[in-house]
């Protein structure tokens, strides 16, 4: 039976100096096999120590029992602090809060249907694209990536991926993510806070560029704002709430940190996780049928509740999520003192949660490593839905945006497969990597094939 691809594990134990020189390469098969069996693991140095903790019942006691015991740590943002400065992702504490209570509300429930027409324009700019690729090899991460980017700044600015200043932002973020990981090595090797962060020029010389898009885009937006002409989108629901606490708005500085964040999260993880789930389907073309078949429904009804019908194409979607999450690990700081499993985790460790090791648990998940969207049906697949299932993280830090993700996913997904045939490319197989976000070492490769369908409306 295929399986899907998975990165090969090291050896049990490996120098310290092999350890930073394998990170360096790729955060997932810098890592030994027996996390995909372990409750808990440590790594210990002279200097520190951190801890991967796997067992349902210690991800629940950081992330939802006592998340403030267990902030998410500032070495987590070593390697994006010139791009996202003090935004919602990286911050903690009171800051935290009350970004939290300002951004919330602009992603209710409500607020999701009102962004699905603008979701709905860029599935079809994409499947416009991908119509001039049909019977070539293309790289499918590339063109997930120009699809997610357009659903951000489609929903956020009420502006298409070919406006000037969006085209740009995309253009220079592709620089970054070329040269920052998200998750760099600090954040499991911690350096002393004397010791110098190094950039390369290229990253602090895109995060300025970039920066600079967005405080223009932000204040053209406050002038719109002011003069009663900004339209209903994301940016005007943000910059016009108001913290109910305090009866502040976001600053532009503030606002340019946020639409940083929003961008990243927003943009690379749904095309990592798209890439990924097309891939998937070409792999597996039984159930690439079934989300095609499916996905004609939209032929009749492109409404927003029409998305809620899409069951299998949200499983398939679910399922990639599973086996290839977009973020690999999150890292929490332990603020006191805490006992796990008969350990003592001293003030200030690092504690590790990997939905890369927990979402293929050897002890959790039955037959982890198999691609199979109908487990969610199955008493298992429920149970570890809901204790080892964290792909936007869970607790008060969930991921704010995790049912735009899961909506926009499922559309994009459905309105591709609905308009053409994937397949994979011999001898091109792709190899999970951990950069910004899980993807291939050398790019997802698919044919595409036109399928009888009609044409898009205007």
């Amino acid at each position: 039976m295929t399986r899907p691809p998975k990165p090969p594990a090291r050896p049990d134990r490996v120098s310290l100096r092999r350890y930073v020189q394998l990170f360096r390469a790729d955060i997932l098969s810098a890592q030994p096999a027996k996390l995909y069996r372990a409750w808990m693991a440590e790594f210990r140095t002279p200097f520190f120590r951190s801890y991967l903790v796997n067992q349902p019942e210690l991800v629940k006691t950081v992330l939802k029992d006592r998340p403030e015991d267990f902030p998410k740590s500032d070495r987590v943002s070593e390697g994006l602090r010139p791009l996202l400065g003090q935004s919602v992702f990286v911050t903690n504490g009171e800051t935290w809060k009350r970004q939290r209570r300002i951004i919330d509300p602009a992603f209710e429930g409500g607020r999701l249907k009102d962004t699905f027409p603008a979701m709905l324009a860029a599935a079809r700019a994409c499947t416009g694209r991908l119509a001039g690729r049909t019977g070539a090899d293309v790289e499918i991460e590339e063109e997930t990536s120009h699809a997610a980017a357009d659903v951000i700044f489609r929903t956020l600015f009420s502006i298409p991926i070919e406006h000037e200043i969006a085209a740009a932002v995309f253009r220079e973020f592709r620089t970054y993510q070329r040269t920052q990981p998200v998750v760099n090595l600090a954040a499991f090797v911690p350096l002393p806070r004397w010791f110098p962060r190094f950039f390369r020029r290229e990253t602090r010389q895109a995060a300025r560029t970039i920066r600079g898009l967005i405080t223009r885009l932000c204040a053209e937006r406050a002038e719109q704002i002011a003069a009663g002409t900004a339209p209903d989108d994301l940016a005007t629901k943000i910059m016009t709430t108001r913290d109910p606490e305090t009866g502040e708005l976001f600053s532009t500085s503030e606002m340019v940190d946020q639409v940083a964040i929003f961008f990243l999260a927003g943009h690379e993880t749904s095309a990592s996780a798209l890439a990924w789930t097309l891939y998937l389907m070409a792999l597996y073309p039984d159930w690439q049928e079934k989300v095609a078949e499916e996905a004609r429904a939209l032929d009749d009804d492109d409404s927003f509740s029409a998305v809620s019908r899409l069951r299998v194409s949200r499983d398939v979607f679910r399922e990639a999520l599973r086996l290839y999450p977009p973020v690999p690990m999150m890292v929490r700081e332990a603020a006191c003192p805490v006992q796990f499993r008969d350990r003592e985790v001293a003030k200030g460790s690092q504690v590790v949660l990997s939905p890369w090791h927990l979402h293929r648990h050897e002890r959790l998940w039955e037959r982890p490593d198999d691609f199979d969207p109908a487990r969610f049906g199955t008493e298992n697949g429920r149970a570890c839905l809901r204790d080892a299932y964290i792909p936007f993280s869970a607790g008060p830090r969930v991921c704010t945006g995790a049912g735009f993700a899961m909506v926009e996913g499922v559309l994009i997904l459905a309105s591709i497969l609905r308009r053409f045939r994937v397949s994979p490319v011999p001898g091109r197989e792709p190899v999970p990597v951990a950069h910004l976000t899980v993807r291939s070492k050398d790019g997802i490769w698919l044919r595409l094939e036109a399928r009888d369908a009609p044409a898009e409306p205007d």
